[in-house]
């Protein structure tokens, strides 16, 4: 490891995560982390001047052994046995965790959402503008998490998702939760005609009005701004998922510099971890 933060002595701060404000079985372990409480150095930092970053992305430039120990420090903080780490690819398979772990001695599972109803194993999506979505039942019988950008949202990762935790739980999708982590904010998200036809002409017919609505127009011909909060709750209440449960959503990744990775605004930067799971 070549980063002035490099150390195997430190685990990572509970306070550098977000924590999911939701009323789960206490066996439900979950958070997001920042750009913040690791060992990579710039433009994978902290944020701050000496900070280490918590880069946790293998494919972002950064010095392999510094995300290994970030990594490292992530997992330490679930008590956890082990993390299915994916290949994300933008699209819409969800994976059984522990096969994911299973399978990675023959490389990564390319796949963006696993789930479990297993103890001990962490659900894990990476981002850096894109939206994470957490999900678990009440009683904390199977949880799961999504990588969301524009393209799975709107083909329908965050509803088969939801679906393949239910079906672990036993239960209806209605009695789920869901925790909408960091994402690129409505102030930030420039799409094309494409996207918001895209979102359109995959909702239902009594939703179209509502998901053209999480679009305003842009200052240039043919642009929007999307709100991708909006259009994850619209797909979640989609499969019966109450208002009421469906949590956070209030980040920008790109206007919170200091705080989060932004691909859109940097290019060059780290991702963040949203990381479930259930204890032993």
């Amino acid at each position: 490891m070549t980063g002035s933060h490099a150390t195997q002595a430190h685990a990572l701060d509970p306070k550098h995560c977000l924590w999911p404000q939701w009323r789960v079985a206490p066996r439900v372990g979950a958070f997001v982390t920042t750009r913040a409480g690791g060992v990579s150095d710039a433009p994978y930092d902290g944020g701050a001047p000496q900070a280490g970053g918590l880069n946790l992305g293998l494919s972002t430039g950064d010095a392999p052994a510094a995300v290994q120990e970030n990594r490292r420090r992530a997992l330490s903080l679930t008590g956890a046995r082990d993390a299915a780490w994916l290949e994300q690819v933008h699209g819409t398979q969800v994976e059984d965790a522990h096969a994911v772990i299973e399978a990675r001695a023959s490389g990564p599972t390319r796949a963006d959402a696993s789930v479990t109803d297993q103890p001990g194993i962490v659900c894990v999506v990476m981002t850096a503008d894109c939206l994470p979505v957490l999900f678990c039942d009440d009683d904390g019988r199977a949880v799961g998490a999504a990588h969301a950008g524009w393209r799975g949202l709107s083909g329908g990762i965050v509803e088969k998702t939801g679906e393949r935790v239910a079906a672990l739980a036993g239960a209806p999708a209605s009695t789920l939760n869901a925790y909408l982590g960091p994402a690129i904010g409505p102030d930030a998200f420039e799409v094309g005609e494409d996207v918001l036809e895209a979102f359109v002409a995959a909702s239902g017919a009594d939703r179209r009005d509502a998901t053209a609505a999480a679009f305003r127009a842009a200052g240039t011909p043919g642009k929007y701004f999307a709100d991708i909060y909006a259009l994850a709750r619209l797909r979640l209440t989609e499969i019966g998922i109450e208002a009421a449960r469906i949590h956070g959503g209030t980040h920008c990744t790109v206007t919170e510099k200091s705080r989060f990775y932004s691909y859109r605004r940097d290019r060059v930067t780290g991702r963040m971890a949203a990381m479930i799971w259930l204890a032993d």
